[in-house]
């Protein structure tokens, strides 16, 4: 609405809408994307979120998705992700994180190692 007050022009806001559910369409083409692996990079204006897959023995990430955002937009996102977590571990138990003096990457995506090989029985001592 515009409304004309002597030479000044004073423009009303709609009402804000209630909070609740915001309808959500998936459409049915949309394919997951897996993701172990995030690589997180920023502006002023927005961060960029490359989330990849990174297999054992795979000498490269496969970036699956690329999602921008505004920093209040993520802020808004890191706080749902916290409460959901809060969540989770309230009903499964809390998410123990691997070798935590070590770095995430290096405790999850260190190179593969073969199994030991089993001792030769032809070379046990004999009892």
């Amino acid at each position: 609405m515009i409304y004309q007050l002597e030479r000044e022009t004073v423009m009303t806001l709609p009402p804000p809408k209630p909070a609740g559910n915001i309808p959500i369409e998936i459409p049915p083409e949309l394919q997951p994307a897996y993701a172990n692996l995030v690589r997180i990079s920023h502006a002023p204006a927005e961060f960029v979120m490359d989330f990849a897959q990174l297999l054992p023995g795979d000498a490269k990430a496969v970036v699956t998705a690329r999602i921008i955002m505004s920093p209040i937009a993520l802020q808004l996102f890191v706080q749902a992700v916290n409460e959901n977590l809060a969540r989770y571990e309230a009903t499964f138990g809390k998410i123990n994180i691997p070798n935590p003096g070590s770095s995430l990457a290096d405790s999850l995506f260190k190179p593969t190692q073969p199994p030991e090989t089993p001792p030769d029985p032809s070379k046990e001592p004999e009892k």
